[in-house]
């Protein structure tokens, strides 16, 4: 296609709207890939020199069961590494409400609801914080931010209300842009 055609495109689908809010939700990792490194090399050289004092008095199984446990550690950090790879995309326009959830499989699941007819709500524990929070529109009820910590799941909540209330207001006309 020609660059004309595009925009004669662009101009069928009627102007882009505007995102009045959109937050991208990964899951915390507090350790990065050097930092994995580090630990699995530290944790082999340890293991190996306790393994060989242990070989050289006589206690030969004990070497392969040091090299087991640095395997079981290896292991468990990448499937905490490949469950890293889930997200959660919130987008809020005038018109839309949409909730990207993707597993750390790839599997997709999404949800899309008039940011007019939603409301937010939220479980709170008095000595913990915000446990949990939800969209509720029309009979579905979907749980958010599932990622985030109790302080930063209140701020998320704050950012977002903000935004569903300027959907609620709506589109804004400035005739100086």
């Amino acid at each position: 296609m020609s660059t004309g055609n595009e925009i004669e495109r662009q101009d069928l689908e009627g102007p882009a709207e505007q995102q009045i809010f959109s937050a991208l939700l990964t899951p915390h990792r507090s350790l990065n890939r050097t930092g994995f490194l580090a630990v699995m090399l530290f944790l082999s050289v340890v293991s190996f020199v306790t393994g060989i004092v242990f070989l050289m008095k006589g206690a030969w199984p004990v070497l392969c069961f040091f090299g087991l446990d640095v395997l079981v550690v290896w292991w468990a950090f990448k499937v905490n590494f490949r469950n890293a790879r889930a997200r959660e995309e919130i987008t809020v326009t005038t018109s839309e409400l949409r909730v990207r959830r993707i597993s750390h499989r790839g599997q997709v699941a999404e949800w899309s609801f008039n940011p007019l007819w939603v409301r937010l709500d939220m479980e709170v524990d008095e000595d913990f914080g915000i446990e949990h929070l939800y969209l509720i529109s029309r009979g579905h009820h979907i749980r958010i931010a599932r990622f985030l910590g109790p302080d930063e799941k209140a701020s998320f909540y704050k950012g977002l209300v903000e935004a569903l209330n300027a959907a609620k207001r709506g589109p804004t006309y400035n005739p100086i842009s």
